[in-house]
């Protein structure tokens, strides 16, 4: 007798949903995208113990008759697609013919749905995969789906689930994620008694982003269209000092996706402003034709294939440098709390650089989509990406590439916006570290280092693409003790190093032989950057991009090259810092991620002193 033999069919269900049905979240969203697919413009969803005991999805839409309900429940059994010509451009969430089926066989479920044209509707019940009941039932137009006791018949999937509480916030957030997909339907989530989440239908993707997370004045607008691919939404600010990580929801066609092309083009634009690593906020949709990807790759449906990658990734990355280029300035919002009155006392050292401030003052006067589900944002003029011409270098696939393209980028002001900084004015210093200055919006404060060094490293970066930094060789070397660690990651770096006109060799063990330092740097500065380096550069491994590892040394040695807090500047200086500011791509934080200034709106001063 041979050993192979078929497997029965719950067997089989069971298996396939392993596949599809990993946790309460999950069913949310096959359920969920049924109905969108149904054209629901209701959809409401309820759990109980974080959707372990039960998840119940109701919606509006068109329903189904006896006959479909029957036929829904069995595998590869679906009404989205015909032939295998339709994989080619699938339009639907759905399109297996598998998540129902694989849900059934591990729950007590059950069907009640009802076409517009009918007076009644079916009821099918099924446990573990076999129907239970089958009968007429009164219903509303529409389809209810209930799931009951997930996993009960696969007791060691069942303990792997987690919390409570934790299965709840998977079911909110991928319920959140298809809210913003579908801003015009309206959903509303419960778990127990408690209402999680209530979003009545909305106009656009910035009306759904209120309901859901209040006021984001903070996140960017986002908008490119290039080579047939649309890409809308919102995102972090460089600026923003909140959380380094937030949520990053990307849309292809309307499909949660979770992609590395896409994720690679968003740290990518972040990473050209700053060697800050951070996990932005993101919200972004993208809209291309339905053969221009493939879908049809994993059972979730959550990953994605691109028809030309290059393009995609370029679309992204093109569309947020213009908006973190253009991105401005944090505003100061002034409280009663900081408007105590207070005895004015110049005389007081370190109020307002001790005294000093008077010998720097200035005189002089002030120097005078819609995102409904159809249609989609129209077309943005702008010149046109070609297809096929993402920069190949910039790609995922030739990662050592990436630094070529980015600061021929920079250099260039290929795919930035202008700066946002307004012409300033210098006032003075307060405390030798901050320039005071006004523009026609208000009074800017700005951090006199970190202003400097943003200039300077785009600078530094601008002149990589001509070739090496300027360097000076060292009458006597310079001899540096550092642990055996520390040298070697300095040694191993000696090729990028010296582009940025860093010579460095070891001599012995623990020992660092330097001739030759940057000329921005002098020696005493350039060996507080090579310890700096040695810090920041450790645990970088070797196949990592050259940008990135380039980027770091540029942001260090700009970091010791610029002026120092506490240092007094001239009104000359203070000008010409402000207005090299004005010319860097990305003027509002510096390398290393930190604001370079902040604003007080003449709004914000009118207001409190009630003039408005």
């Amino acid at each position: 007798m041979g050993r192979i033999t078929r497997l029965p069919d719950d067997l089989a269900n069971q298996i396939a949903a392993g596949e599809v049905v990993e946790r309460p979240a999950s069913v949310v969203k096959e359920l969920v995208e049924n109905a969108i697919d149904a054209g629901a413009r209701r959809i409401v969803i309820h759990v109980e113990l974080g959707g372990k005991k039960q998840v119940r999805v109701e919606d509006d839409g068109e329903g189904m008759d006896p006959d479909d309900a029957r036929l829904a429940l069995e595998r590869h059994a679906t009404s989205k697609i015909r032939r295998a010509d339709d994989l080619a451009a699938i339009l639907t969430h759905g399109f297996r013919g598998e998540a129902l089926p694989s849900i059934a066989s591990v729950s007590h479920f059950a069907l009640r749905t009802r076409t517009r044209d009918r007076h009644s509707g079916t009821e099918v019940r099924v446990n573990g995969g076999l129907i239970a009941a089958e009968q007429e039932v009164p219903a509303a137009p529409g389809t209810v789906v209930e799931v009951n006791d997930l996993f009960y018949n696969l007791p060691a999937r069942r303990k792997f689930l987690k919390s409570d509480g934790a299965e709840t916030a998977q079911v909110s957030r991928i319920t959140t994620q298809l809210a913003l997909a579908y801003p015009e339907i309206g959903f509303t989530l419960t778990s127990g008694p408690r209402t999680v989440l209530q979003c009545p239908p909305a106009g656009t993707l910035k009306d759904r982003l209120y309901q859901l997370y209040g006021d984001r004045s903070d996140l960017l607008e986002v908008r490119k269209e290039a080579g047939g691919v649309l890409m809308f939404g919102f995102i972090a600010a460089l600026a923003e000092q909140g959380p380094t990580r937030g949520p990053q929801n990307v849309f292809i066609n309307r499909r949660i996706i979770k992609d590395k092309t896409i994720a690679h083009a968003i740290i990518d634009a972040y990473s050209m402003a700053s060697i800050k690593e951070r996990s932005p906020e993101v919200h972004l949709v993208l809209e291309m034709p339905a053969d221009a990807l493939d879908v049809n790759v994993h059972p979730t449906k959550a990953e994605v294939r691109f028809r030309e990658q290059s393009l995609v990734h370029e679309v992204v990355r093109r569309g947020l440098l213009d908006a973190l280029g253009a991105g401005g300035v944090p505003n100061l919002q002034l409280t009663q709390d900081t408007l105590v009155s207070k005895p004015f006392a110049p005389a007081i050292p370190g109020i307002l650089g001790g005294g000093s401030f008077p010998n720097r003052w200035v005189p002089g006067a002030a120097p005078r989509q819609p995102y409904p589900s159809m249609p989609y944002p129209a077309p943005l003029p702008g010149p046109p990406l070609e297809s096929g011409a993402g920069s190949p270098e910039a790609t995922p696939a030739d990662p050592d590439g990436g630094f070529a393209a980015a600061a021929a980028a920079m250099a260039s002001g290929a795919g930035m916006a202008i700066s946002e900084v307004r012409p300033m004015i210098p006032l003075g210093q307060f405390r030798d570290t901050f320039i005071i200055a006004i523009d026609d919006e208000g009074i800017a404060i700005i951090d006199q280092h970190v202003a400097h060094e943003r200039v300077l490293f785009e600078r530094v970066m601008q002149q990589l693409t001509r070739g090496n930094l300027q360097s000076q060789r060292l009458l006597v070397p310079l001899l540096m003790d550092m642990p055996a660690a520390a040298q070697q990651t300095l040694t191993e770096r000696a090729a990028d190093l010296s582009r940025l006109g860093f010579d460095v060799e070891p001599f012995g063990e623990g020992t660092l032989k330097v001739s030759a330092v940057p000329l921005l740097l002098s020696t005493e500065e350039s060996a507080q950057a090579l310890l700096a380096l040695a810090e920041d550069l450790e645990g970088l491994d070797r196949g990592t991009q050259v940008q990135e590892a380039l980027q770091r040394i540029a942001a260090t040695t700009a970091c010791h090259a610029a002026v120092k807090a506490n240092y007094p500047l001239t009104y000359e200086k203070m000008t010409h810092i402000l207005e090299e500011l004005r010319a860097t791509s990305y003027s509002t934080i510096c390398p290393h991620g930190r604001p370079v200034m902040l604003r007080i709106t003449k709004r914000e001063i009118e207001k409190n002193f009630e003039r408005i």
